[in-house]
C-alpha cells in the first residue's frame, strides 16, 4: 500500500526555519528519484527540490540556497531543511517521486507570518 506521510510544518516567523519529513512506503523507495512540492493557496503545484538516488540534489530558483533536500534509504524519508523562510514560502508541503507520481498525501502545511 502506497503511502506518504508528511510532518513537520507549522508557523514560523519570516527569517526563521523549518524541518519537513516524509516517510514512505510501498514505492520503492531506494529506487525513487525525490521531490517536495509545494502548493500555495490559487497556485498550481510545483517541484521545489529534488533528490536523486544517490544524492544529487537541484532546486527551483525560488528556494536555491534556503532550501536542502536530503533522503535516508534506510527509514524511507526525505527531508527538507528550510530556512529563511518568507512569506511567498507559505504552502502546503508534500513529498512525492519525480518520475512517477503515486497518490499524493496529506501534505504539511507551511505558514510564514509575523
Amino acid at each position: 500500500q502506497v503511502q506518504l506521510v508528511e510532518s513537520g510544518g507549522g508557523l514560523v516567523q519570516p527569517g526563521g526555519s523549518l524541518r519537513l519529513s516524509c516517510a514512505a512506503s510501498g514505492i520503492m523507495f531506494r529506487i525513487r528519484i525525490m521531490g517536495w512540492y509545494r502548493q500555495a493557496p490559487g497556485k498550481q503545484r510545483e517541484l521545489v527540490a529534488r533528490i536523486s538516488v544517490s544524492g544529487n540534489t537541484n532546486y527551483a530558483d525560488s528556494v536555491k540556497g534556503r532550501f536542502t533536500i536530503s533522503r535516508d534509504n534506510e527509514k524511507n524519508t526525505v527531508y527538507l531543511q528550510m530556512n529563511s523562510l518568507n512569506s511567498e514560502d507559505t504552502a502546503v508541503y508534500y513529498c512525492n517521486a519525480v518520475a512517477q507520481i503515486f497518490p499524493w498525501g496529506q501534505g504539511t502545511q507551511v505558514t510564514v507570518s509575523s
